[in-house]
């Protein structure tokens, strides 16, 4: 499974967000998802685990606790993969931003 495929489901990506705050246990994942999804807990262990499977999660035991954190590097991967396309819209945020900073002096102008 491709990078992409593993962050195409939204699940995914929103359990990837909270772990980049920092390490989370299964339970307060499980809590987060659930009420933000509407999905149970089963369902929310197999996206952890789709998440290990594929390097973005790693999962650590504390007593009966499973202790989940975000794996960098397969982000790295993909961070990568987008460099070739980012002048594709580099200028454009560039010129966007002068636009915006223009309106802001017209602003100020009486």
């Amino acid at each position: 499974m491709h990078a992409f495929d593993v962050l195409g489901d939204p699940v995914r990506r929103r359990i990837v967000e909270a772990l980049a705050d920092g390490e989370l246990g299964a339970g307060e994942i499980a809590t987060r998802v659930q009420e933000e999804f509407g999905i149970s807990a089963p369902a929310v262990s197999q996206h952890l685990r789709v998440l290990r499977e594929h390097g973005f999660a790693t999962v650590r035991a504390q007593g009966t606790r499973r202790l989940y954190a975000l794996d960098a590097r397969p982000l790295a991967e993909l961070d990568a993969w987008l460099h070739p396309y980012r002048g594709l819209w580099a200028q454009r945020l560039d010129a966007l931003d002068t636009e915006v900073r223009r309106g802001r002096r017209t602003r100020r102008e009486p």
